[in-house]
């Protein structure tokens, strides 16, 4: 372990990896930036490898950091120790937890996945805030959806915020990006009924029969779903709304959804 810090801002590792805030930066060099303790831990334990660890003890916040970085270690990733100053420059959080990976990016195709006899997915169209992206990756994992699909992609799924919102759970949960002609083929070819939610459905998400193979498809935060979605899904549901306001958060209407499908299919 490199126990001699880079302390400078001005040095060009420093530099180089301050470049990885951009999303043009992590797609040239094929690679993307996971902070903090939890979401590190869960990536090594998932077997995700890390090329590179970057590390400050001034942030931590608890004594159980040396290990995540003997376990790095011994899965093969560089350590490099960074001041506190320097630390806090490559970081995207206000307050840094001291442990920064760097790892490759992966490609994960319709394909790729692996359905059981009922699958249940959540899909998404062109959301565009990360942290709604990452809510969502970490509530199809809490709720047991096989996969998430990605149509259209706005933001990155390998936008820091994407990976921290997501608690880690990215390394474990499926996720596809894909057009969305691409995804209502793979759910027609699969018999999954497609689930379009939508204020303006007159059936509520609860009064529909969800333990059969169903896909959630949610739209963007601005404006819903697209026509090509309302046209060719199989159901539209809507969540009720007791106030002036006509919706959710795309992220809180996804969980609302999904565990309903989690209470249909638990219930006896």
């Amino acid at each position: 372990m490199d126990n001699e810090p880079i302390t400078s801002i001005h040095n060009p590792r420093v530099k180089a990896l301050a470049k990885l805030r951009k999303r043009s930066e992590r797609d040239e060099q094929g690679v993307f930036m996971t902070e903090g303790y939890r979401p590190i831990t869960r990536a090594l334990a998932a077997g995700f490898h890390f090329d590179e660890i970057y590390y400050s003890p001034e942030w931590f916040l608890g004594s159980n950091e040396q290990k995540v970085l003997d376990d790095a270690a011994k899965a093969g990733a560089q350590l490099t120790r960074l001041g506190k100053e320097a630390f806090a420059k490559i970081a995207y959080r206000e307050r840094p937890e001291g442990l920064i990976g760097i790892g490759k990016q992966w490609h994960t195709s319709l394909d790729d996945l692996k359905l059981s006899k009922t699958p249940f997915l959540i899909v998404v169209e062109a959301i565009e805030k990360p942290g709604n992206l990452g809510t969502i990756l970490r509530s199809a994992d809490a709720t047991g959806a096989e996969a998430v699909i990605v149509c259209d992609a706005v933001t990155d799924l390998f936008n820091p915020n994407v990976v921290r919102a997501s608690t880690g759970v990215m390394f474990t949960t499926p996720t596809v990006i894909t057009d969305s002609a691409s995804a209502i083929d793979f759910l027609r070819t699969h018999k999954i009924r497609s689930l379009a939610a939508t204020p303006a459905a007159k059936e509520l998400y609860t009064d529909v029969d969800l333990k059969q193979p169903v896909a959630i498809v949610m739209g963007s935060e601005q404006f819903g779903l697209t026509d090509t979605w309302l046209e060719s899904c199989d159901l539209p549901v809507r969540l009720p709304m007791a106030g002036i306001a006509d919706s959710l958060n795309v992220s809180a209407a996804t969980v609302a959804i999904a565990y309903e499908v989690v209470r249909q299919r638990n219930a006896k």
